[in-house]
């Protein structure tokens, strides 16, 4: 028996193959970014990528187990490499007047929905389905398991990333660059002494208040 270290590697293309075996050619993966944090929008990539063995990208993987640098190596492949992408973004506004899960579900569709070319299939990263008229998938860590979703993930990543470094610029007093948005004690101090800006998800911030004020422990 294998032990935990020793298990064989995921394949990353065992969903893929299973579709293409059914006779799908263009696999779409979707995955989002930033559905915990106190500040910003959240992020969702769409992206058909090609599946011959010669176009490839060796290490594409859930965004997260990655160090930014090879995350930005290889969103600029898929980037070069991908039949087709889109990236799309739902504010802050609109997450707090529609909710996080109705935001996300609403970015990921707008993002399968612009790509330029149409896919078979698209599998989603997580366990609900997307209000889409094509066939889909859900896989629950998908962005660890396909490789399609994987991408998705990288370039959702590395564009919400860059896209707070930005909102560092014209609110630097918050910290965006380092935390990303996300409820770390530097930001929650942030927040103590400078108050909201624009670019906060007022329900986050009300409801971890709440938390707190009861004794509770908040996930986000």
């Amino acid at each position: 028996m294998r032990t935990k270290k020793e298990s064989a590697p995921i394949d990353k293309l065992f969903y893929e193959r299973e579709m293409a075996e059914l006779g799908a050619q263009y696999i779409a993966g979707v995955d989002e970014v930033g559905r915990g944090p106190f500040a910003g929008p959240v992020v969702c990539a769409a992206v058909i990528m090609p599946l011959e063995k010669k176009f490839l990208i060796e290490g594409i993987d859930d965004s997260k187990r990655l160090k930014e640098g090879e995350r930005e190596r290889l969103a600029e492949l898929i980037r070069e490499r991908a039949i087709a992408y889109k990236i799309c973004e739902v504010d802050n506004k609109t997450i707090d007047r529609i909710n996080i899960l109705q935001a996300t579900k609403l970015c990921m569709k707008q993002a399968v929905e612009g790509l330029s070319v149409e896919p078979d299939v698209v599998f989603v990263d997580g366990n609900f389905k997307l209000d889409i008229s094509l066939p889909q998938q859900s896989l629950v860590k998908g962005d660890y398991l396909s490789y399609s979703i994987g991408a998705a993930s990288i370039l959702a990543k590395v564009y919400r990333d860059r896209l707070m470094c930005e909102f560092d610029k014209i609110y630097p007093q918050y910290g965006f660059a380092k935390h990303k948005g996300y409820g770390t004690k530097m930001h929650r101090d942030a927040i103590g002494e400078y108050g909201l800006c624009e670019i906060h998800r007022r329900t986050f911030i009300k409801n971890r208040s709440e938390e707190q004020g009861n004794g509770g422990q908040s996930n986000t």
